[in-house]
């Protein structure tokens, strides 16, 4: 069974192997590219009088931002496109072709006929996603420890653990998928359908609650915008001011938009502050408004979680792949023969 297995599966594993080398070899050349510009832009500047440090980096992140979110959405991507191309046609084509019947009469139990096929397909699936997460962690480090924030969707997604997860979880949807829709062009479309979803609401609704969220009061200061990025929202008088886009380095923000309260913890409009809004430069309205003792609420998970969530995210998708398996073995049982 094992023997048939690679024989049916050949074409596809030199396939992958071909992509896994290219794809390593490119990602081998970015890494040193980013080495290369990190060395002669960030530590250079460093160690020079008069660098501008935060401009240097600046810089630094605008010209690889480009090719590591390609290069990250590449190998995001790979899990579904094994799930879709390797796991789904794997079932379907000999249910189409009724092959599996020939092999299930020469005393290969339904349940081997499965297992082989989920062990050692899905094994390579996990390598080939596994080298290209590694090539990529490899490649962007540098970039991730300027950019600082590990957090971010790509990032995190296409980055150290959570891939193996994705693609053991996507190759064994599709064989499930495979067994009960049995057409290939049907099977295959579900299947997409199903791991766009995932990867749309995972990032959005689940990661971000994986763990009870650190919740803080940040007192409203002129670092809130110049270093944390948060934007003071003024609108009419009626309307409470507003912080958008507070940010704590490398932790993932749930809050993106935050009321200013008083000491007596009431909203504070644009009415009460005016004397801070007529004709003043910016940084002169966020002084003025700084001098009021107002504060903001914030919620979001810490950066030391990191690597807690993706253990969490991986263990996740691994438990989501076995419920999955045991689905597909009970439900190859009641394939016709």
């Amino acid at each position: 069974m094992i023997w048939l297995t690679w024989r049916q599966f050949r074409l596809q594993f030199l396939a992958g192997l071909a992509v896994l080398v290219l794809l390593t070899l490119y990602l081998l050349y970015l890494g040193d590219t980013i080495r290369v510009a990190y060395n002669t832009d960030i530590l250079d500047c460093v160690a020079a009088n008069g660098c501008k440090l935060t401009e240097a980096k600046s810089r630094f992140v605008r010209d690889f931002t480009s090719p590591v979110q390609t290069a990250g959405i590449l190998v995001m991507v790979i899990p579904a496109l094994l799930g879709l191309f390797w796991g789904t046609p794997m079932i379907t084509r000999e249910l189409e072709t009724n092959t599996h019947k020939l092999v299930w009469n020469q005393s290969v139990t339904r349940t081997r006929w499965l297992a082989v096929k989920l062990t050692l397909v899905g094994l390579f699936a996990m390598a080939v996603t596994g080298g290209l997460s590694l090539a990529l962690t490899w490649a962007a480090s540098r970039f991730d420890q300027v950019q600082g924030n590990r957090f971010v969707a790509i990032a995190f997604a296409s980055r150290n653990v959570a891939p193996l997860g994705y693609a053991a979880f996507a190759f064994v949807l599709g064989i499930t998928v495979g067994l009960f829709v049995r057409r290939t062009v049907p099977a295959m479309a579900v299947t997409l359908a199903l791991i766009g979803l995932i990867q749309f609401v995972v990032p959005i609704v689940t990661r971000p609650h994986l763990r009870a969220p650190v919740k803080e009061t940040v007192t409203y200061t002129t670092a809130v915008s110049t270093d944390r990025g948060g934007f003071i929202n003024i609108g009419p008088n009626s309307a409470p001011l507003r912080i958008d886009g507070y940010t704590i380095p490398g932790a993932l923000m749930l809050t993106k938009q935050s009321f200013l309260y008083d000491s007596s913890g009431n909203k504070v409009t644009s009415a009460q502050v005016k004397e801070c809004l007529n004709g003043q430069e910016p940084i002169q309205t966020q002084e003025c408004i700084a001098k009021k003792n107002l504060h903001f609420e914030t919620a979001y998970q810490p950066a030391k979680r990191y690597w807690t969530f993706q253990w969490t995210e991986f263990g996740g998708f691994l438990a989501l792949t076995v419920a999955l398996s045991a689905l597909a073995f009970w439900r190859v049982k009641r394939v016709r023969g």
